[in-house]
């Protein structure tokens, strides 16, 4: 299928790693003009380098772009640089954040500073992020909002899910109030996927079990209905097509990318 994606312009933050560059990557391939935004420039700039050897002269561009999205004033700068730079603005992808949250420990031991972090960056970024680029897509009748949220907020294990239950909240009440201008806004909850951040978990969660970094892997694949880890760039396809023109009946939702680990039904 063609997602008429070519010409397309993206603002993709958490760009520089993970599910981030994936997403990046996979957009690219698609021939859309790609901003991965982040705090580290080096960081970005060996991402972008690595994008462009993989597509070549036949994917979209990739602007690398520094920015802290705890600043209003740094994404508002980072938004007028990628529409300077490419001429347009259609695709934000929100993934700044702090992967699986800083307070995952119980009551007694969880920090107030490490939630209010987490919701400074996940939840108050992402809005920072969509009050930046509204006014361009509003003026083309037309654009794309996918924020990437977490399993967590749904389900009760970790403190920090708090802060991707918000990420729906904002997600639907956006989706309202931009959707008469051709605006779709999605959340979607990616599962145990192959990356970097994964291999960290696998060990916190081996020393808190006194089981190794393997086993807790395998533990998380027999969950799984697919019985195996997600790799990168299925997250990547679903970003992609969400970010369509094929996907402009789909606005509001919460989808689980997941492999099917997750038990609960919702309606």
């Amino acid at each position: 299928m063609d997602l008429d994606l070519r010409g397309k312009v993206a603002f993709v933050t958490g760009g520089s790693m993970g599910l981030g560059q994936a997403i990046a990557l996979e957009l690219a391939r698609e021939g859309v003009d790609v901003a991965i935004v982040a705090r580290r420039l080096a960081e970005l700039n060996k991402t972008a380098d690595a994008i462009r050897e993989i597509v070549g002269k036949q994917g979209g561009r990739i602007l690398p772009i520094a920015a802290d999205t705890t600043s209003l004033a740094a994404v508002e700068a980072a938004v007028e640089q990628t529409v300077s730079k490419f001429g347009r603005l259609d695709v934000l992808v929100n993934g700044a954040a702090h992967p699986g949250g800083l307070v995952r420990s119980e009551i007694e031991e969880a920090s107030p500073e490490g939630l209010l972090e987490d919701i400074d960056i996940k939840v108050v970024g992402y809005f920072r992020c969509c009050k930046a680029v509204v006014s361009h897509m509003r003026r083309q009748k037309y654009g794309r909002i996918i924020n990437i949220g977490g399993l967590t907020g749904r389900g009760s294990k970790h403190i920090s899910g708090m802060r991707n239950v918000a990420i729906v909240h904002l997600t639907k009440t956006l989706s309202d109030q931009l959707g008469p201008d051709g605006i779709t806004v999605n959340v979607i909850h990616p599962g145990v996927v192959e990356t970097p951040h994964i291999h960290e978990l696998y060990e916190k969660e081996a020393k808190k079990q006194n089981i190794s970094a393997g086993e807790v892997e395998q533990n998380y694949v027999r969950a799984t209905p697919i019985r195996r880890v997600l790799q990168p760039a299925e997250i990547g396809w679903i970003v992609a097509f969400l970010a369509s023109p094929k996907a402009g009946a789909i606005t509001g939702e919460s989808l689980g990318i997941d492999g099917g680990i997750t038990r609960g039904i919702f309606l």
